[in-house]
């Protein structure tokens, strides 16, 4: 990244430019990012190609004020890291599904992230309602945050105990993470460095695939500035606020739809996206 898009990126999410790549400024980084760039799988349903390089995501997310899923959005958020002195790793996980079953390699797309202080972060801006903070990598203890009660921990019910994996997900490999929220996994984290590209094989089948549930929901999400989240999912409206409080209202026109998305979101769309899958029953 040039300085002129670390600026613009940085303008994107109203952050300031931090004077040191410490750990306090990468929580405020995250939860910027988390609150003004919205998660979201809107490409595939709208018929836009997917491609992860660096200059693509950076324009998809600073021109164009989109947002994305996970190799998206992570994808950005390290290079916009590594532009500010941060050293960033790009990591691969498998994600816990249905039954504890993992799902498919490159499933996920998180940061590992060491600070001047020399601390190592686990950053995610890209796996939906997950923390508002990075998580230390290497503390194994119970880590609080807004959202519930993490823990990273070794790979296996042999490492991890009962509680902490909760299931069997097949093997870990060696050094392998398991990070969990309020007692469940939510994905098996690979400690081995990996790059953008790496992940090609897995957003393709996010894109694609019918047995992806991202090719059959529509979703729009973001943290909401009172720490609570707002949520489009087709054309049903959800809120929930910082304490806890509820709503959800059924968008009837597409004017009201695509009023959502440049309102809650600041996402500008010509037409309302459909789901291409709607039909199919996996």
């Amino acid at each position: 990244m040039n300085s002129s898009q670390v600026e613009a990126y940085l303008r994107r999410i109203g952050a300031e430019r931090p004077q040191k790549p410490t750990g306090r400024a990468l929580r405020g980084l995250q939860l910027r990012h988390l609150r003004t760039v919205p998660f979201e799988n809107l490409s595939i349903h709208l018929g836009e190609e997917i491609v992860l390089e660096e200059e693509r995501l950076l324009d998809k997310v600073i021109g164009r004020g989109r947002g994305g899923f996970c190799y998206e959005l992570n994808g950005t958020f390290g290079a916009l890291l590594a532009a500010l002195g941060y050293e960033v790793e790009l990591l691969a996980a498998r994600v816990y599904g249905v039954e504890g079953r993992l799902g498919i390699p490159y499933d996920h797309l998180a940061l590992r992230v060491r600070t001047a202080e020399g601390e190592t972060w686990l950053a995610d801006v890209g796996f939906g309602a997950h923390s508002h903070y990075p998580l230390s990598c290497t503390e194994r203890e119970e880590q609080t945050d807004p959202v519930g009660v993490f823990r990273v921990v070794a790979a296996g019910p042999d490492a991890a105990g009962p509680d902490a994996a909760g299931v069997s997900g097949g093997p870990a490999g060696s050094g392998d993470l398991d990070v969990v929220r309020d007692g469940r996994p939510q994905y098996r984290l690979e400690t081995r460095p990996r790059v953008l590209g790496d992940f090609a094989a897995g957003a393709w089948w996010h894109s694609t695939s019918p047995l992806s549930h991202f090719t059959r929901s529509l979703v729009c999400s973001r943290v909401s500035d009172d720490g609570g989240r707002v949520t489009l999912s087709g054309r049903e409206l959800k809120t929930t606020a910082g304490d806890g409080t509820r709503g959800t209202r059924e968008l009837e026109t597409d004017e009201e739809v695509l009023t959502a998305y440049r309102e809650r979101f600041g996402i500008e769309l010509d037409c309302v996206p459909a789901v291409r899958n709607r039909n199919l029953d996996f």
